[in-house]
């Protein structure tokens, strides 16, 4: 079993108040839920208005697999949401 972990930094220059970014934190993580088979949350940053840190794991079969389930997940965040991804880090075990 191999085991997927990423940290997605986003900023979202709109963002005025906890509640604003609260509501755009729920709407990352419900759209992906939904679409993929993975966990994520909010890992830092929770008192800064603009700035999303996101935790996403999985678990696959193959290195090739999470790899692919992580760039595709990455993809999904960029496609449905107008904050800017400003730092990836990525790691496999």
């Amino acid at each position: 079993m191999i085991i997927a972990a990423a940290t997605v930094k986003l900023y979202a220059p709109w963002v005025h108040s906890l509640k604003d970014k609260r509501m755009v934190v729920q709407s990352i993580l419900s759209r992906t839920r939904n679409k993929f088979n993975i966990s994520m949350i909010e890992t830092g940053e929770q008192d800064t208005h603009q700035t999303i840190v996101l935790g996403i794991a999985c678990a696959a079969g193959t290195v090739a697999q999470a790899d692919s389930i992580l760039d595709h997940v990455i993809d999904f965040i960029e496609k449905n949401t107008e904050a800017e991804i400003t730092a990836i880090k990525r790691e496999i075990r």
